[in-house]
């Protein structure tokens, strides 16, 4: 592994564009109804603007994980920087739906160059056991993403049009690349046979299961278009993505997913884990939001606000936590901070009454950011703490890769969930999960019946996180840290980075 002299300002550097790429996973969501008029366009086109970013970001994260190793991290993540940028342009300028859709493709590209290898960089600059304090802050920037990315889409909306959430990504990313240029070394590389059976058919299933998955909702789960159905995409992904995992262990030359990495008991645990982090945290947002918009009548900025409580509090004790985990075991503070967010969604269903003081609502927001700041930090550092220096990017390609699966199937779940639950508990020809998000305020003799739809719905991400807390009660034990040390990455264009040893945070 490689040491540097100064780690915090290369991890800054990185956060940035981790930060913005991120958002964009959310921040469209806010902006779609402006996007369908401004463009003149219906609701499914404009689902693709978010499904094709999503498509895009997650079927290529193993690739572009290994990609990292072989070429280094740093080269990786500033031309998927370039990418990212160049497309955010591009998508503000889109004059018609299917430009912003191919722009949003190339943007998805691009930041799944970039992902992987902020958590390999974190893995390789600093030792296991000062590495919490970094996953610490690489946590609370996932944290945060997903709290900010719908408050500063509504005030860009509403203020200046829906290009901007776009547009505001350009000064971001020039920033994010001079910073990166400048401060992130050139860590060593690591020769690797590419494996292009391995990419073919791990790039076939993951975009036949996620496609399957994101889209079944919109096909109703029934035929796309002639003989090819949703289900038959789920299926032949899995096939596939079976026939890719045979390939990887009978392999003899060096595959693309090293099955190795599951030999540690912490990693394939931790990826379980931040799989029910990705459905949940997806997942709980949609009937929260609906429910403040339909029946309490707030606008998107007015509803993301209620979420500043858990944004403040999880920003600032994630690097707190992240320094505590150094030093105790971090399955305790995982699996308390995966019960805590559980309770909150619970107490958040009970609260869904049209005529709940919307203060208390506060509260629970206020218990999912100590449950925030208590897992991204000790998941992401449990799961990094064993692998080898040729290997984080390949791990880090597995981890971000099992949370993208994790936020698809929330995502579709939950939108399932809202239907049926919609179809029980309101009367014939009330509103649908297709045209909840436009119709506005619903009368008050459907609220009772919306709310408790969306209080049932919220239960479901509740479960699922309960099944990670239970997962991270097996954590073992991390081991004592001997003899972390090897030579200096070469850096020659990085200023900092010559002087021996890893600076203590």
């Amino acid at each position: 592994m490689e040491n540097v002299a100064r780690p915090w300002p290369a991890l800054w550097s990185l956060v940035i564009g981790f930060f913005m790429i991120l958002i964009d996973t959310t921040i469209v969501s806010v902006a779609n109804p402006s996007i369908m008029e401004g463009l003149g366009t219906d609701i499914n086109a404009v689902i693709w603007v978010t499904s094709a970013y999503l498509l895009a970001y997650a079927v290529p994260l193993l690739i572009t994980g290994r990609l990292g190793d072989r070429f280094g991290p740093k080269k990786l993540y500033l031309l998927g920087l370039v990418v990212f940028t160049v497309a955010s342009l591009w998508c503000g300028l889109s004059g018609d739906v299917q430009s912003l859709i191919t722009a949003r493709v190339l943007q998805g590209l691009g930041a799944a160059m970039m992902t992987p290898q902020t958590m390999a960089v974190i893995t390789r600059i600093f030792p296991p056991d000062r590495r919490g304090a970094a996953m610490g802050l690489w946590g609370a920037t996932a944290g945060m993403a997903t709290l900010v990315g719908p408050i500063l889409g509504g005030v860009l909306v509403d203020s200046l049009g829906w290009e901007w959430i776009f547009f505001i990504n350009v000064p971001v990313g020039i920033v994010g690349f001079i910073l990166a240029w400048r401060f992130v070394p050139s860590l060593s590389t690591h020769p690797h046979r590419f494996d292009i059976p391995g990419v073919l058919l791990s790039a076939v299933g993951l975009f036949l299961l996620v496609f399957g998955i994101q889209e079944g909702e919109t096909y109703n789960w029934g035929t796309i278009a002639g003989p090819v159905s949703v289900w038959g995409l789920i299926i032949s992904g899995l096939v596939v993505l079976a026939g890719f995992i045979a390939w990887q262990r009978y392999n003899k030359g060096e595959p693309l997913l090293p099955l190795d990495l599951f030999r540690d008991r912490n990693f394939s645990l931790a990826n379980i884990g931040i799989t029910t982090v990705g459905f949940t945290v997806t997942a709980f947002g949609l009937p929260l939001i609906f429910y403040y918009q339909m029946v309490r009548g707030m606008t998107p900025t007015q509803s993301a606000l209620m979420m500043v409580p858990m944004a403040l509090i999880s920003g600032g004790l994630a690097p707190v936590v992240g320094r505590i985990i150094d030093r105790v075991n971090p399955k305790y503070i995982t699996s308390g901070g995966l019960v805590l967010m559980a309770v909150a969604l619970a107490w958040n269903s009970v609260l869904m009454h049209p005529d709940t003081p919307i203060l208390l609502f506060l509260l629970p927001s206020a218990v999912l950011g100590f449950a925030n700041a208590g897992i991204w930090a000790p998941l992401s550092s449990t799961a990094t703490r064993n692998l080898p220096p040729r290997q984080a990017g390949a791990g880090s390609g597995v981890y971000n890769t099992t949370r993208q699966i994790g936020a698809v199937l929330g995502s579709a779940a939950i939108a399932v969930l809202i239907q049926a639950r919609l179809a029980a508990e309101l009367p014939a020809g009330g509103p649908g999960a297709d045209n909840m998000e436009f119709s506005g305020r619903l009368p008050e003799s459907l609220q009772e019946g919306f709310s408790t739809a969306m209080g049932q719905s919220i239960l479901l991400p509740a479960a699922v996180i309960l099944v990670g807390a239970a997962v991270a009660l097996f954590f073992a034990k991390p081991k004592a840290v001997h003899g972390w040390s090897a030579p200096q990455a070469a850096a020659a264009d990085t200023p900092g980075a010559a002087a021996e040893g890893a600076s203590r945070p």
